[in-house]
């Protein structure tokens, strides 16, 4: 049987890991290569970097930070953020990602999934989408969450697959940092429509979200988080042996 995922996430900015609250108020957390270190050892199944930093000297800052992360971590890395070309794809992938997530570079050119996809393989290419409800319709977002795309979330993520992207990682804005729960309506809607891994991300409060999450969505494939980790609020080991408890396979 296939076990879950667990993946705490790294939003990176000016070489630090920050966390806001709907994609707002952002507030600086750690140095994100121990943090990682502490994931790593900790059982994290994987790790996501997302590269919130605009500038080229952030660049700079950012591809250091994944370089001396790939040499100290030994599970996969995920890492989006200011990916618009196949040369980005291979810049971070000669860094030590093992994936490539791409969001607002893909709504922009989508045959940047199918060319990447030709290049390194599916399983190396993630959909990351920003997802939020306008006026009753699942809707993408573009630009961490400020830009309306007017894009329909469903049929934009069945094109993205169809073109080869190989996972899919949902991000609600609705949920995000709220802490009440994922959003399993939105995450149903999407895991009924594809059949690719989905990665649940937005709304983890506490390790009984993640029982709900895979009890009511057995589909989905890996349950991301990023402030209930920063801060301590929970443990990994303890979210697995619950999960393991409540007969949803993991690795301890």
């Amino acid at each position: 049987m296939i076990t879950k995922r667990i993946i705490p996430c790294l939003d990176v900015r000016d070489g630090r890991v920050v966390k806001g609250v709907n994609f707002e108020n952002v507030k600086d957390v750690n140095d994100p290569v121990e943090l990682a270190k502490f994931y790593s050892a900790g059982g994290a199944d994987e790790l996501v970097f997302y590269d919130i930093t605009a500038s080229n000297e952030g660049r700079n800052i950012f591809t250091d930070v994944l370089k001396r992360t790939a040499e100290n971590v030994f599970i996969p890395l995920c890492v989006g953020g200011g990916i618009n070309t196949v040369d980005d794809f291979k810049r971070v992938l000669d860094c030590g990602a093992d994936k490539v997530s791409v969001n607002s570079g893909a709504l922009r050119n989508p045959d940047l999934i199918d060319a990447a996809a030709r290049l390194y393989g599916n399983q190396c290419v993630v959909i990351s989408a920003d997802v939020k409800r306008v006026n009753g319709e699942f809707r993408v977002f573009a630009k961490g969450g400020r830009e309306d795309t007017g894009r329909e979330a469903i049929s934009w993520l069945k094109e993205c697959v169809d073109r080869g992207a190989g996972e899919i990682c949902l991000n609600s804005i609705d949920t995000d940092g709220v802490k009440q729960g994922f959003d399993l309506p939105m995450l149903k809607a999407v895991t009924d429509v594809t059949n690719v891994p989905v990665i649940a991300s937005g709304g983890a409060g506490k390790i009984e979200d993640f029982i709900t999450l895979f009890k009511e969505n057995p589909k989905v494939d890996a349950g991301l988080a990023a402030s209930i980790f920063h801060f301590g609020e929970v443990d990994m080991h303890d979210l697995k042996l619950e999960l393991y408890k409540n007969d949803i396979p993991v690795r301890l």
